[in-house]
């Protein structure tokens, strides 16, 4: 390997933070980090299928510019902000003008937005190069990233394992050092359980604390854009980025963001009460996920937190609760792809040609099976006769469900459990068990149901398979610091007893590329 690749190759393991102190301090220029990080992606995608697009040309050229602002000097390059030339990663959920963007799907192939998503706009304010945009389970529906129209994504760790979903692609993309930083989307669990299985870190913020502008809704009461990173505080970097208020978002908080970065500083836990939620573990979860979590809650204990067990009794609704809201608010927000506005149209091949034969014609051959299974769900959820039963009931649970956790922050600070209830599971194992599927999500949902902040970090590799566990850590709503702090301290602990990231321990990918390249041309 040549002095110039070694250097590339250290460029692209550094933090989103360590590569803003090297870019300010002049020792690497944002073109330079960028171009690292595209050799990186055309180096091992391949393997992986993170992109589904990916965006050299501008992302060079915001690199550009912003070399020649800090070039320039004065009041300008003064003004840059903290991550300005660091690269980041879209989920394809999120529009963006000049790149394609398909929600994981067939029925928006090709389609490119006439707007970009509040997120969008702050990061190109921020002089953020965009890599590209990352793959998902069709329209954010599913926990493996195997129903994306694209092909399935696969978990830098193990490539024959998923990396989790919705969002696989920006998690993996960041696992496999192709991008320092990803945004996601969280309905449910898509960042946090990504990035769980992964090793990387994942943030669903308050709902309401980022602009959902942009985002193509799947459940608009559930649905949260947030962070994707390899470190806690590179989450509060870009949380601080993203987060906010936004007038043309109706469900946007008025206030502002506390200094999340800040708080991922502070370092102290001590006094701290960290909850356990007595139905997020135990009987369930996969030994080697036990393990990791009980020792984060020593670590925890020994720097000077206060360890209490919580119940949350109405925990175990909230899988059949989410699965009725969240397949009803998707059927009625996926009625506008009808093959009649935009995306994909496909004609009646017989028949008389009417707008409902089209619209019958186009979904079919437009959306994947696990769309049409949530659709067909929920548009019977909401149906005349099962209204209350369903749905109706569901949100009775909604609330029972934000009690508990009311409840819960009373006696706790910060409540803390497993991310996923087991590591990355084989490619296709759960695709044709769809409740199997569904209960990855088992303790990421209520959060979503609540619209409290949660936060997944790597907390170790399970004794059993070798691959990672996430620790997840909820806090109450509008307390995003909380988590930062909490996870901050934690993560700083786990790494001290596993001697750097546990990152650093994942396989090669780029060696392994060489050696199958090596190896088809001998043949």
């Amino acid at each position: 390997m040549t002095e110039q690749n070694t250097s590339a190759d250290t460029l692209i393991r550094l933090s989103a933070a360590q590569l803003s102190e090297k870019l300010r301090a002049g020792e690497v220029t944002a073109v330079e980090v960028t171009q690292a990080y595209l050799d990186r992606i055309a180096a091992v995608d391949g393997q992986v299928n993170a992109f589904l697009h990916v965006n050299a040309g501008e992302a060079l050229a915001v690199a550009a510019e912003v070399d020649a602002i800090r070039a320039a000097g004065g009041a300008e390059a003064e003004a840059l902000h903290q991550l300005a030339g660091v690269p980041i990663a879209v989920k394809d959920l999120i529009v963006t003008i000049g790149q394609p963007t398909t929600a994981g799907s067939k029925i928006l192939e090709g389609w490119h937005s006439p707007y970009d998503a509040t997120v969008v706009e702050r990061l190109r304010a921020a002089k953020m190069p965009i890599l590209g945009k990352t793959n998902l389970d069709e329209f954010a529906m599913g926990s493996s990233t195997e129903h994306s129209a694209y092909g399935p994504t696969r978990n830098p760790w193990d490539l024959d394992r998923i990396p989790g979903g919705s969002g696989g692609g920006s998690a993996a993309a960041v696992a496999a050092f192709e991008a320092p930083l990803a945004l996601g989307t969280d309905t449910g669990g898509s960042i946090r359980q990504p990035g769980a299985v992964t090793g990387t870190v994942g943030v669903k913020p308050t709902y309401g604390s980022v602009s959902r502008y942009g985002a193509i809704a799947m459940a608009s009461s559930l649905d949260q854009i947030g962070p994707v990173t390899r470190t806690v505080l590179d989450s509060a970097l870009l949380h601080q980025v993203i987060g906010g208020h936004d007038p043309r978002d109706s469900t946007s908080l008025p206030e502002p963001l506390e200094d999340l970065v800040a708080a991922a500083k502070t370092g102290n836990v001590e006094g701290l009460r960290i909850g356990i939620i007595k139905e997020l573990h135990g009987e369930g979860y996969q030994a080697g996920v036990e393990n990791r979590f009980n020792d984060a809650l020593e670590l925890l204990k020994e720097a000077g937190a206060e360890i209490v067990e919580v119940s949350c009794p109405n925990f175990q609704y909230a899988l059949g609760a989410y699965y009725l809201i969240m397949p009803s608010e998707a059927s009625s927000n996926l009625a506008k792809f009808d093959g009649v506005r935009y995306g994909l149209r496909v004609l009646p091949e017989d028949g008389p040609m009417t707008i409902e034969r089209v619209m019958g014609a186009t979904r079919a051959a437009g959306f994947g099976d696990e769309v049409k299974r949530r659709i067909i769900l929920g548009t019977y959820a909401l149906s005349a006769g099962y209204y209350d039963a369903y749905y109706g009931s569901a949100q009775k649970v909604r609330t029972l469900v934000q009690r508990d956790f009311e409840a819960a922050f009373a006696q706790a600070d910060v409540l803390i459990s497993p991310t996923a209830p087991t590591t990355a599971f084989p490619l296709g194992e759960k695709l044709d068990d769809p409740l199997a599927m569904y209960l990855n999500d088992v303790a990421t949902i209520p959060a979503n149901l609540a619209g409290v902040p949660g936060l997944s970090l790597p907390g170790g590799l399970a004794d059993e398979d070798g691959l990672p566990v996430g620790i997840q850590l909820l806090a109450p709503a509008r307390e995003d610091a909380r988590l930062y702090r909490v996870g901050a301290v934690l993560e700083s602990l786990l790494e001290a007893k596993w001697g750097g990231p546990l990152l650093a321990q994942a396989p090669d990918l780029a060696a392994a590329a060489a050696e199958t390249l090596e190896t088809q041309e001998a043949k």
